[in-house]
């Protein structure tokens, strides 16, 4: 285990029905191409020794003695090899034949588990060769020349890590296997199948799996028969696919005559985390215990990761965004209708800088009044002009208010400040944090006395981001009376904005293609001698994508700043150096800690997606906890 990371694969071999020692042949060609790829399990068919269509051959004295000696061949391949293979083949225990998958490593047979459930139904004919492993009395088995632990009840771990096996309709059962072996350990499940393809099955099979590695917090391994299995009345395609916690992570091609072997680097300590935070997910007691059968840890430490790691965590894929967008919307657009109706308040009121923050918050404020079937005038959008705002951001804040319909209002804060600057015995010209937080907090002031005057709520625009970094002047735009956004990050905002733009009039939405270009600044510092925007927030504080990448590895999964170090390096590979994501994971963890108690006493607002800081909802953390370093 390197990083909590588990290298395994789904292998989809060449075969002949019934040919047991060309199967082997076969199957070793593929262990041998896992070893080169550091595989750590392998996870071959079901009765891959064999075929799976070998139907009434199953009873041939022939047929069970060759794919025993086959199995004793691929056993001692593997005192070669350091991955462990799991293969299936029919074995008796007594005077009963079983569907069966052995674990092999090292040499040796480790175990065998049966298949629990059987089809018996349409194409399927199982039980009229096998018996269900939840009958066999047995516990040992003699194969490959010694005495095997065999049944139902086998877990296989290093130590480091644990799988469960099950074998294809067992996934399909309504309680299946792999259920109580997750409950009992199983961290990873490996399951041998011979699912022949029909129109429409493929998606539900995925299905099936992303919903049971979702409900097992597992990893999730199907290897599926390919087309070298008759095709007497049934095609089979070879489906390999590898799921983490309801996600499809890597998958073999359909259709192929080649040999496939699919291989990804499952997550275990994040499978993990997501256990030990759902407390209904506990060991519980089964009709039998389960024995956990040794296996011997293998070298893994790769230089890249056999996945994809996200940059954008936070962000939606384009398959689901128009869904995922109006979702959101609709969360945020929800939450404010609420405390809207109920404080009864006759507005709405925001601070508009024409950046990105303010104008989603901008665009909920507007979308709350056409749900509640308001006039749009009832949100009071209000500039505030300090002495860094610039002409661009000025001009969209308020061209944005008047095409969207909304009260609009022209503050400046310069003399304010300036008198403030007076009273407290501080020069303007020294352009501190004094300096930049008086405007901060006189903008707070005029919105939180707009509210009083006007019979409104002071609607807040800070994201999550800003809240994890602590980004914000407490007392000033830290306070509000419902933050729509504290439970969006930046990079999700940014995603939000360009979304409503295809969403808006053309003139509306030229003015927010003018704000997603324009940089992330607070404006508190004088332009520059062009014009232009001084103080930009990424260069201070470092890149959000950056940013939101750290808290979501570090809230939603507790990861060590290591090992989100290593993520981010494989992530951002072609980005940014080593150094530079070093060098800006320890500012976050810096800011991180040093800021917790602005968001001790954050203002309400909604969490919209899996991660949220508020000290009612997800995060409870002493705001003088000691921070830690890279």
């Amino acid at each position: 285990m390197h990083h909590g990371f588990i290298r395994i694969a789904t292998a989809i071999p060449e075969l002949r029905v019934a040919d047991c020692a060309f199967n082997a042949a076969k199957i070793v060609d593929l262990l041998q191409q896992a070893e080169q790829e550091e595989v750590q399990v392998a996870c071959f068919p079901e009765l891959c020794i064999t075929g799976y269509t070998c139907a009434d051959l199953f009873f041939q004295e022939t047929l069970l003695a060759d794919a025993l000696k086959a199995l004793d061949y691929l056993a001692l391949h593997t005192l070669s090899s350091t991955a462990a293979a799991i293969v299936g083949l029919p074995v008796r225990a007594g005077s009963k034949l079983f569907n069966a998958a052995a674990v092999l490593q090292g040499g040796y047979v480790l175990g065998v588990v049966p298949k629990v459930n059987l089809p018996n139904n349409n194409e399927f004919y199982e039980k009229r060769w096998f018996a269900s492993g939840a009958s066999c009395r047995e516990k040992e088995l003699e194969l490959a020349g010694s005495v095997v632990p065999f049944g139902r009840d086998l877990l296989f771990s290093d130590g480091k890590f644990t799988f469960g096996v099950e074998i294809c309709e067992d996934l399909w059962s309504p309680v299946p296997p792999s259920s109580m072996q997750a409950l009992n350990g199983a961290e990873i499940i490996f399951n041998l199948s011979a699912s022949n393809e029909l129109v429409g099955k493929h998606r539900y099979r995925r299905q099936l799996i992303e919903q049971q590695s979702a409900r097992c917090y597992a990893g999730y391994a199907y290897a599926s028969s390919g087309a070298g299995e008759s095709s007497t009345d049934v095609v089979f395609t070879g489906n390999g696919l590898i799921a983490e916690n309801g996600k499809i992570i890597a998958s073999a091609e359909r259709f192929s005559f080649a040999p496939q072997l699919t291989v990804a680097d499952v997550d275990v300590e994040r499978l993990r985390a997501d256990r030990i935070r759902n407390t209904n997910f506990e060991a519980e007691k089964s009709a039998f215990a389960y024995r956990v059968i040794p296996l011997a840890q293998t070298p893994y430490k790769p230089a890249t990761l056999k996945r994809t790691i996200e940059r954008r965590p936070f962000v939606p894929p384009p398959t689901t965004r128009d869904e995922s967008c109006r979702e959101i919307f609709s969360i945020q657009v929800g939450g404010l209708s609420k405390r809207w109706t109920h404080t009864q308040v006759r507005h709405l009121v925001l601070g508009v800088s024409g950046g990105l923050d303010s104008t989603l918050a901008l665009l909920v404020c507007v979308k709350a009044c056409d749900k509640l079937g308001f006039d749009r005038k009832r949100v009071i959008g209000i500039t505030m002009p300090g002495f860094g705002t610039t002409n661009r951001t000025y001009a969209n804040a308020i061209n944005l208010m008047k095409s969207l319909g909304v009260t609009t209002y022209d503050i400046p804060v310069r003399e304010a400040s300036l008198q403030h600057f007076k009273d407290i015995a501080h020069s303007p010209e020294v352009k501190d944090i004094t300096y930049e937080n008086t405007q901060a907090r006189e903008r707070t002031q005029v919105l939180m006395d707009m509210a009083n005057k006007h019979s409104g709520l002071v609607v807040g625009t800070g994201d999550l981001s800003e809240l994890a970094l602590g980004w914000a002047t407490y007392g000033g735009d830290h306070i509000s009376m419902y933050a729509v956004n504290s439970g969006v990050p930046k990079t999700l905002v940014r995603y939000l904005v360009a979304w409503a733009a295809q969403q808006l009039d053309k003139a509306s939405a030229d003015i927010l293609r003018d704000v997603l270009d324009t940089p992330v600044s607070p404006e508190l510092l004088p332009a520059s001698a062009e014009g232009t925007i001084a103080q930009k927030t990424e260069d201070i504080v470092g890149p959000y994508e950056l940013h939101d990448f750290f808290l979501y590895y570090f809230v939603r999964f507790g990861f060590s700043p290591q090992k989100i170090a290593f993520l981010a390096n494989h992530a951002f590979k072609d980005a940014y150096t080593a150094d530079e994501i070093s060098a800006w994971l320890n500012v976050f963890l810096h800011r991180f800690f040093a800021q917790q108690f602005k968001r001790s006493c954050m203002p309400d607002g909604p969490k919209v997606g899996s991660i949220n800081l508020s000290p009612r909802g997800d995060w409870r953390m002493p705001s003088d906890a000691v921070g830690w370093k890279l």
